[in-house]
């Protein structure tokens, strides 16, 4: 079969190399071997669905496709009324016991322009002021978060906005205060997360 081919092709050429070009007989074996074909469908190595995230190699889904097994990254923010209840491991106990992994962190004290800019879509809202004064009021617990689908699974976790309609047994509905003082703050979407990320870590600090 094409396994067999390749597999004997890559054995023959590491010995002997591979004549003309000046190609390294590895290389030119590794250019020339035929996917393993099972079933109809291919199981060579395809790394187009990775990127590097600091010194990790972390798995995408592929622009317009939704791989539901996908190990993404999502942003989350502790916020200040939760800190002031000293709930962050309470939290992150919750979030590590449904799969998500805290491969970057830190406890900072945002500034009221780290605010603005950070909520700034909600700049023309009424609710704009108080926001900002309130993720001003105390010390935050700023995170990256990965597992499979994080984004959802975060958002899961947390629940409502509203922890008066969240449901049982999430983070709002157990600690959140108000619509505002709602404890947690998680992205809604992988592409606004790559950017909460890029906000408050540079890569090098998300280290796993």
């Amino acid at each position: 079969g094409n396994h067999g081919i390749a597999h004997f092709r890559l054995l023959e050429e590491k010995t002997r190399g591979l004549k003309g070009h000046g190609m390294p007989s590895i290389r030119r074996a590794q250019c020339n071997m035929s996917p393993t074909v099972k079933g109809g469908r291919s199981h060579s190595r395809d790394l187009s669905s990775f990127k590097h995230t600091g010194n990790r190699l972390t798995r995408f889904p592929r622009e317009g496709q939704r791989d539901t097994m996908a190990l993404e990254q999502t942003f989350s923010i502790i916020k200040p009324d939760a800190t002031r209840r000293n709930l962050t491991g309470k939290i992150n106990a919750m979030l590590e016991d449904a799969g998500l992994r805290i491969v970057a962190q830190k406890r900072i004290h945002m500034t009221t322009q780290q605010a603005e800019q950070f909520y700034g879509v909600h700049k023309e809202r009424a609710f704009f002021p108080d926001l900002v004064k309130f993720m001003t009021s105390g010390p935050v617990v700023v995170q990256v978060l990965e597992g499979e689908n994080a984004v959802l699974k975060n958002r899961e976790v947390m629940g409502a906005t509203n922890p008066a309609n969240a449901d049982e047994g999430t983070i709002r509905k157990l600690y959140g205060e108000s619509v505002e003082a709602n404890s947690a703050h998680g992205s809604d979407s992988p592409e606004n997360a790559a950017i909460e990320i890029a906000y408050f870590f540079a890569g090098t600090e998300i280290v796993g």
